[in-house]
């Protein structure tokens, strides 16, 4: 992967195919574009789309994928999610132990607030996408577990807080803004998951205490890098069966348990994940590898991981409150209903309750 110096493109129609070149030398070298044309596009909170490349030297991929900032979204990233973590993350070039798209390079300038990376095209290798209306079967999810535990274990303590690769990387920290959301809508669309439990959170109630009360342990407690927006949305599973993680814009470093319990409350049908979580939150210690003096117990896993799904039903309860603003009411809905089940079902808030004690 190489870093780019010059301004970050605006207008992707007008790529040419020296600066693609470019971004493509380190990985592919003597690789020569010839020409670049855009195949589609995805414009969402970011820009994106998929180019196709021709070569007159040399060889390299036939289509790549681009991700760069949108305008009209600037400030909600800069808020909820910081609009240059994921391009620094690559710059970095520190090595992840973790299954995620290969990125060909990330350029950002700070001036205009801007950035693109140049990734692979993940359809070159068979990958499903994935989200809410698409679960994953519990062999799957335990997978995505072993890669989080893989990626957790490496950069578990000090060697993530002492990295020379990641001395920019900030803390997981509460933001503003979620509590006006309005949560009669949201726990109206959730419908029999809706129980007394939830029709009984205020805003104050769900974001000022359930959901800051369990940010906040993110940062007191063992702290690696975390994928920090692992849910199911942001995943793809090879053939083989073996997930990866992409959209990394949320990196940061805090407890562990925040990716273990939004991705694996959010991946599997209610049903599967009351059938299964024990033993895949056992999967994930021993994927950790770490020595024993540093492994958290059984009872600290479970615990934290209870008290997680503060932070998916926050995010899923807001989410499915705004409608289509943020994203597709039916994977809203779906995700909301998984995360209210599981803080019903693991009691989130007194294991909330028994860590912040």
């Amino acid at each position: 992967m190489t870093t780019i110096e010059p301004t970050v493109p605006t207008n992707w129609d007008e790529l040419t195919p020296e600066w693609m070149t470019a971004a493509l030398a380190s990985d592919f070298p003597g690789a020569v574009v010839a020409a670049v044309r855009v195949h589609s596009r995805d414009d969402g909170t970011n820009r994106r789309a998929r180019l196709a490349l021709t070569y007159s030297a040399g060889s390299g991929p036939a289509t790549v994928f681009l991700k760069g900032a949108d305008p009209a979204h600037k400030e909600l990233i800069k808020l909820t999610s910081g609009l240059f973590h994921e391009p620094r993350l690559f710059a970095s070039e520190v090595e992840l132990p973790i299954e995620h798209p290969r990125v060909f390079a990330a350029m950002l300038d700070e001036t205009t607030e801007d950035f693109v990376l140049v990734m692979e095209d993940l359809t070159a290798r068979d990958a499903d996408a994935r989200d809410a209306t698409r679960p994953m079967s519990p062999e799957e999810a335990a997978s995505g577990v072993r890669e989080l535990a893989g990626l957790h274990g490496r950069f578990w303590g000090t060697r993530g807080l002492e990295h020379p690769g990641l001395d920019w990387l900030e803390p997981f920290r509460p933001w503003s803004g979620m509590e006006i959301a309005p949560l009669p809508v949201a726990i109206e669309a959730i419908g029999d998951a809706a129980t007394p439990e939830i029709r009984a959170l205020t805003p104050q109630r769900l974001f000022g205490e359930i959901w800051t009360g369990y940010i906040e342990t993110l940062t007191s407690s063992s702290q690696t890098l975390l994928h920090g927006d692992p849910h199911i949305g942001n995943t793809y599973v090879l053939p083989g069966g073996r997930v990866g993680f992409l959209d990394w814009q949320v990196v940061r470093r805090g407890n562990w348990s925040l990716d273990l319990g939004y991705f694996l409350q959010g991946a599997l049908t209610v049903e599967d994940r009351r059938a299964h979580e024990r033993d895949i939150l056992r999967d994930y210690r021993e994927a950790l590898a770490l020595p024993a003096s540093e492994t958290p117990s059984d009872e600290e896993i479970w615990t934290r991981y209870r008290a997680s799904t503060a932070h998916g039903l926050a995010l899923w309860l807001a989410t499915a409150s705004a409608g289509e603003a943020w994203q597709r009411p039916d994977i809203a809905r779906a995700l909301a209903v998984r995360y209210s089940r599981a803080f019903v079902d693991l009691e989130g808030a007194a294991a909330l309750a028994t860590i912040t004690a």
